[in-house]
């Protein structure tokens, strides 16, 4: 079979579906941003935002068919890597995923705050594409580098021609002049629902155009997850990640597609499918609203307490931990106010004798239903794997079972 080469501009079009067929889709973008809104303020503990990182590193390696157990990912995050070199280095891609994803939105959470936000034109260059590549694949501190693999080098695009499937990227030579018009375009986008619809689409034009030898796949993810945090909508409460992972036949099915020449007359006026584009960003939307509304659920206020007691109780009754019901006030005064108490404040407000209560602080310190970052120091709310199928049922079923292997 002879593939049609990629080299003009005019060959990259649709990127977006015409105005007289988006109005679906920006119904669908405004159910998202307004359900969105809704979600992200609400005051919530940090600790929720770190597990959902691990979540989305999880999901992504899933994703690549390099499948890592949430315990694995957790034992990472304390340096604590398996001997087995393979998964040691699944470990560190989920690790490598999880520190790129906290310190992109550090950035752009600071660039906010100074009054000098990035521009569209910014948040779409390539620049921005190659930061992401290096943090994802850079070695790793010593650790033992969660590198890209033999045909990659971090944060450098591609210096050889490849195929996808059934799709032969654009040619080397003419990279830039692809990703010139996948900036430009994507990044003059207004604010708003269209915006929203542009980071979609953008995360399958990125796809078709391949810029990297490997790794688009990750690339692309977290800048989608990039974008809709600039835009407001996450604040590390939601990402399409899990979706995808959880639909993954459907998600490379839908890139596919989209990547095709147009059917005939009636599939738009570019090069491209513009049905198939249009499906691929209907599926993207509705499935970022069900994440939204996930997590909606899960973090209702009037039975967050009701789920700590359950957990609680589970520790006091049935492990026996140390752990005591007394603490149910002060760890609910932690989930709502997002911040930290004094060992002192925290015991005081259990209304248990000193001993008692240091004893109950020091089993919640071991539990990982407190965080503290030195043994004196003050504590935090803390969301050990063992509490999510009390605290978030069915938020991330393969680490609730993960957890209920291991007790087995």
């Amino acid at each position: 079979m002879q593939y049609k080469l990629y080299t003009s501009i005019h060959q990259f079009e649709p990127l977006l579906p015409s105005e007289f067929k988006q109005g679906d889709l920006l119904s669908k973008a405004h159910d998202v941003m307004r359900a969105a809104t809704e979600l992200v303020a609400q005051p919530v503990p940090d600790e929720l935002r770190e597990l959902l990182r691990g979540m989305n590193a999880y999901y992504t390696n899933r994703i690549e068919g390099q499948h890592t157990r949430p315990l694995e990912i957790e034992q990472a995050l304390r340096k604590d890597f398996s001997h087995d070199a393979v998964i040691a280095n699944k470990q560190k891609l989920a690790l490598r995923h999880m520190l790129a994803e906290r310190e992109v939105e550090r950035h752009l959470a600071a660039q906010a705050l100074s009054g000098v936000a990035l521009t569209g034109v910014q948040l779409y260059s390539a620049e921005l594409l190659c930061y992401l590549h290096h943090q994802l694949f850079a070695a790793d501190d010593g650790d033992g580098a969660a590198t890209a693999t033999a045909t990659a080098t971090a944060g450098v695009f591609r210096q050889q021609e490849v195929q996808v499937g059934q799709h032969v990227a654009p040619t080397v030579k003419s990279l830039p002049l692809f990703l010139s018009r996948w900036t430009e375009y994507y990044g003059g986008v207004r604010r708003g629902e269209a915006a929203l619809l542009a980071a979609l689409a953008a995360h399958q034009r990125l796809g078709w155009i391949h810029p990297f030898a490997d790794g688009n796949g990750r690339v692309m993810r977290l800048h989608t997850h990039t974008m809709l945090f600039a835009q407001g909508l996450t604040r590390g409460l939601w990402s399409p990640l899990r979706g995808f992972a959880r639909t993954v036949d459907r998600y490379y099915e839908l890139l596919a597609r989209a990547d095709e020449p147009r059917r005939g007359d009636l599939d738009g006026r570019g090069n491209l499918s513009e049905s198939a584009l249009i499906a691929w960003m209907d599926y993207a939307l509705d499935l970022c609203l069900d994440q939204i509304q996930l997590m909606r659920g899960l973090l209702k206020l009037s039975t967050m307490e009701q789920r700590m007691a359950a957990a609680l109780s589970f520790e006091q009754h049935t492990l026996r931990s140390g752990v005591r019901m007394e603490a149910i006030r002060p760890l609910h005064y932690l989930w709502l106010g997002g911040h930290s108490l004094s060992r002192g404040e925290f015991k005081a407000m259990m209304g248990l004798g000193d001993r008692i209560a240091t004893d109950v602080l020091t089993a919640l310190v071991q539990r990982g239903l407190l965080k503290s970052d030195t043994p004196q120091g003050a504590v935090r709310f803390g969301i050990p794997l063992h509490a999510l199928r009390f605290y978030f049922p069915s938020l991330w079923p393969e680490a609730e079972a993960d957890v209920a292997a291991e007790l087995a």
